[in-house]
């Protein structure tokens, strides 16, 4: 049976919900201490970020800060999207556990792969309840930080079987094109339709992915 490769955030966790409150409050320290200029952010410009390891943003987003105050910024982030989730304030999206659900009940692997670390895994593990539908989990922190389509290599030979990479992301898009393997492009998520161009199928409602995969296996 097929391997469903999922990403986590903005294609099943609607991550803005907590992440853009929590960037904003860090932007807000930054800049009260003079680190950075003060200024406002869209959700556009933020929704950029999602995907995007934490090391590998702050390094990208910031470059000039100092090492220290970057890595500070970092965990000042990731414990306030942590809180946010404790308290109730993030949501998977709509549809998002049916649609699990039902590829489960269809007999399909549900592999989550995502660029996050080990406690944010464990805290949405537990608040969302991914046991449910997830056989199996992976994180980027587990392999040093490498690239998805590189963490793809080394967990293949782990599974039988063909695989379809669902995401939302040109991290996700670029894991199918690097290994041969078919993709599902989010348009609901928050990548540009540019990234999911190279998308064998895109779909802009999460409830669609089923009819994606059967399309795909034909």
């Amino acid at each position: 049976m097929t391997n469903l490769i999922f990403d986590y955030d903005g294609t099943i966790h609607n991550s803005m919900l907590t992440y853009a409150p929590a960037f904003r409050g860090t932007m807000k320290w930054l800049s009260d201490n003079g680190y950075i200029a003060d200024r406002e952010y869209t959700d556009k410009e933020i929704s950029y970020w999602l995907g995007f390891n934490s090391t590998d943003m702050w390094g990208q987003f910031h470059p000039e800060l100092d090492t220290e105050i970057r890595e500070k910024a970092r965990i000042m982030l990731g414990e306030d999207m942590a809180r946010r989730i404790d308290n109730g304030e993030g949501a998977l999206y709509d549809g998002a556990e049916e649609t699990l659900a039902e590829l489960k009940r269809m007999g399909y692997t549900l592999i989550f792969l995502s660029n996050c670390r080990f406690h944010y895994l464990e805290r949405h593990k537990r608040v969302f309840k991914l046991d449910r539908f997830f056989d199996y989990f992976y994180c980027c922190e587990a392999f040093d930080f490498i690239p998805k389509y590189e963490i793809f290599r080394k967990i293949a030979p782990k599974h039988k079987g063909d695989f379809i990479v669902i995401g939302d992301r040109f991290h996700d898009i670029e894991t199918a094109a690097q290994n041969g393997l078919t993709s599902i492009g989010c348009g609901y998520g928050f990548g540009s339709h540019e990234e999911l161009m190279k998308a064998d199928i895109i779909v802009y409602d999460i409830c669609d992915i089923p009819k994606a995969v059967q399309l795909l296996e034909l």
